[in-house]
């Protein structure tokens, strides 16, 4: 059985991993992959640009930006002799399964092939290129679709293969504007892609705490050019020193006319009386090493998709994510869906053109008005009551972005916000802060937590005075942000109410742990910031091991979660990990020793280990690096890495930011709705496959299991076997469908 991959129209990060995969899987599975180098021009040129690709054609591709089989349109394609001498190019070498990754058009094209691929074959017996046998042979072109843009447009799909990595770009280029917008006090309108989605717009105005945006889906309503002036003064009045404004390049007005870059510009001159400076991020956006969830996700759609397509075959389909899960999609579907966005536009139903992105798009719409505004849009001159923010547990990246929500959307709501210094010590010492609207302002980006944190939970014997903080500045509910340690000391203040009735309050928990470890959550806050430092730091590692042969180990945080070893692990193309629930025993040691040493033998230059800090208690790292080095025999060198603290560490991702705002946008309705309804309930957020939900704290074992302090569902488990699937060329397991694989209607 023969499949073959192409990249065709823009590029995205990503879609090296998406190669990588298909290939290592095909051959996996006994088929053998070609690749058609040059997109739709090498498949009707031919001859070297299908090319049969091997497992070394596709390693070390992980961290590479672009394609490394190219992208091109070709108009020939679209013309039926073009597309005869597909068919022919194809079914000449056995060829009849494809895997297109591109957008919409190259998705298109892709189907219409395999529509027409009977009657082209027909064409090409008549005129004597082809015999019958062959065309009998081969009767039908089986296809499969991964949506590689950056736009992240496709309905139907949570997240499309590039579109991490360029808000990634987008953030940092807002991040590092800023400062020097904030230095001259100044305007910046910044450019970025999106013809018809304005999901790069949308997201990177939230996780960078801009000012004003504009999206193709939701154009501004007549009368527009004076209300972003009036908000960018209210900012000025506020204290800011710099506005942000982010503009989708296929934004417009309600009457269709492109609201452009320079537009705004002048608007802004005109409107304000100050200077103003465009910022066109352009291709930078899709450029540069892709995120750490552009390496690992695509890894398993393009694994997904090659099984599915030579175990199944079956209709055409996308192989996209939904809620967290791999799902496949109609493929004609999914495409008329996305065009009928912009028909939604045009017809002026903006309302269905946001619907069709998804519940969450709609919800950020709503919560960047909030978020952005210079002051709060409450006219509440007496606070419903006071709410205290506190984190409890280790430092995790997001944290400070997590407060600046819970303040703006408390403060919205009526409320008036404060700050609990150094974790619940300082709800012992009495050391709170207030917390203002403008305070919080320039939180959404930075690392650390300005509140402090820490893991210790009170002793019996100080509660009595945190009871007493809380009634002397007249607590009414707390947010915890933070691990496991918040959750149990928020179930033992609702076990101490029987004898302090001060904590008679509402209190919710909001996850944001790098060990990704907590119930009913899928994803913390912090947990993606932790594995693209990993994943910075393993490619460094690589690469500081290309001049030598060297195997290298190296030791992640996770605790008893093998969460962050095992995604780094598929993210860097590990050869190896080993996590805290599965353990290590001796004879696979005495195996996985014999494998490393078989593929140096046959000219590996580096092999990567990656344990998770908890996966034994004697098997340590130190412990791995001295046995590889004693059995190779000086075949190879061995190096131990711990990565440490770093993970904690820098700037949060975007992913983090934004999580964080939804978690705590969640989280703050259900404490308005307790305070509203003068219950004390003591709950905790969760995610689980895309769904944010409440539950009580008093159910947490359900989700949760106390010996191991790990959550029920650690739906990650489940990928262990691809890790191996796609970086040992001599692993016998066998290929399954994953388990996060599920039909569309299951979601």
């Amino acid at each position: 059985m023969k499949i073959a991959v192409l990249t065709s129209g823009g590029d995205a990060q990503g879609m090296n991993a998406i190669v990588r995969s298909v290939v290592r899987t095909a051959l996996h599975e006994g088929a053998k992959p070609y690749a058609i180098r040059e997109g739709w021009r090498g498949a009707v040129e031919g001859g070297d640009l299908i090319e049969e690709m091997t497992w070394s054609d596709v390693s070390d591709i992980l961290h590479r930006g672009g394609t490394i089989i190219g992208t091109a349109r070709s108009d020939k394609f679209r013309e039926r002799e073009g597309m005869r001498a597909v068919v022919k190019n194809l079914i000449t070498r056995g060829i009849d399964r494809l895997i297109s990754i591109g957008g919409d058009g190259t998705l298109t094209g892709t189907n219409e092939l395999a529509t027409e691929w009977p009657s082209l074959a027909q064409e090409l017996v008549d005129r004597g290129e082809i015999d019958q046998e062959l065309a009998d042979t081969h009767p039908r072109l089986y296809i499969a679709g991964v949506v590689g843009s950056i736009d992240n447009d496709l309905v139907g799909t949570d997240m499309t293969v590039g579109a991490d990595s360029a808000l990634h770009r987008i953030i940092d280029a807002i991040d590092a504007i800023s400062s020097t917008a904030e230095s001259h006090r100044r305007s910046f309108v910044i450019e970025v892609m999106g013809r018809h989605c304005g999901y790069l717009a949308l997201m990177s105005a939230i996780a960078g705490g801009c000012d004003y945006v504009f999206v193709p889906e939701q154009p501004p309503a007549d009368g527009w050019e004076h209300d972003m002036c009036e908000a960018l003064k209210q900012g000025r009045e506020a204290g800011r020193r710099d506005s942000i404004i982010i503009l989708a390049e296929g934004a417009t007005d309600r009457n269709g006319a492109p609201i452009t870059s320079e537009r705004v510009k002048n608007v802004i001159e005109e409107g304000l009386g100050e200077g103003a400076r465009v910022t066109l991020l352009g291709h930078v956006q899709r450029g540069g090493s892709p995120s750490a969830y552009d390496r690992w996700m695509p890894t398993l759609l393009g694994y997904t998709a090659a099984l599915e397509l030579l175990t199944t075959g079956g209709d055409p389909f996308i192989v996209g994510t939904r809620r967290n899960r791999i799902v496949k999609l109609p493929l004609m579907k999914a495409v008329e869906q996305t065009r009928a966005v912009k028909k939604y536009t045009s017809e002026a139903n903006y309302e269905a053109a946001v619907a069709s992105r998804g519940g969450s798009y709609g919800e950020m719409l709503q919560v960047f008005d909030t978020m952005a505004s210079a002051i709060p849009t409450s006219t509440v001159t007496t606070p419903k009551g006071k709410i205290a923010v506190v984190h409890v547990g280790g430092l995790a990246p997001g944290m400070n972005s997590a407060v600046r929500a819970a303040v703006r959307m408390g403060i919205d709501r009526g409320y008036e916000m404060v700050g609990i210094k150094g974790g619940l010590p300082g709800l012992v010492n009495g050391d709170i802060m207030p917390l203002s609207w403008s305070e919080v302002d320039s939180w959404s980006g930075m690392g650390g937590a300005v509140l402090g944190t820490r893991r210790r939970i009170p002793s019996i014997d100080e509660f009595y005075d945190m009871g007493r903080t809380i009634e002397d500045h007249g607590i009414s509910a707390i947010m915890m942000i933070g691990g496991l340690n918040g959750y149990e000391a928020a179930i033992k203040m609702k076990e101490e109410r029987q004898r302090f009735s001060a904590f008679r309050i509402p209190i919710i928990c909001v996850p944001a742990s790098i060990d990704n470890n907590l119930p009913a959550n899928e994803l913390s806050i912090g947990t993606d910031t932790a594995l693209n430092t990993n994943v910075t730091a393993l490619n460094q590692i690589k690469q500081s091991a290309s001049a030598s042969r060297r195997c290298f180990v190296t030791e992640t945080m996770g605790r008893n979660s093998g969460y962050l070893a095992l995604m780094s692990a598929i993210a860097s193309g590990a050869e190896q990990v080993y996590l805290a629930e599965t353990g290590i025993t001796l004879a696979q040691l005495s195996e996985d020793t014999e494998k490393m040493i078989n593929a140096f033998e046959r000219g590996r230059s580096l092999y990567l280990v990656v344990r998770n800090e908890y996966a034994s208690e004697q098997y340590t790292t130190d412990f791995l690096t001295r046995v590889f080095e004693e059995e190779g025999g000086g075949l190879f060198d061995v190096r131990q890495s711990i990565i440490g603290h770093m993970q904690q560490g820098g700037n949060p991702t975007p992913f983090d930011r934004l999580l964080a705002v939804r978690l705590v946008n969640r989280a703050m309705a259900a404490l308005d709705k307790y305070l509203a309804a003068g219950k004390d309930s003591c709950t905790f957020v969760g995610m689980e496959e895309g769904e944010i939900s409440i539950h009580p704290l008093s159910h947490m074992e359900e989700y949760w299991d106390p010996e191991t302090r790990l959550p029920s569902n650690q739906w990650w488990l489940g990928l262990k076997d691809v890790t191996y699937m796609v970086s040992d060329p001599y692993f016998g397991g066998k290929a399954k469908p994953l388990s996060i694989l599920v039909s569309p209607e299951a979601n």
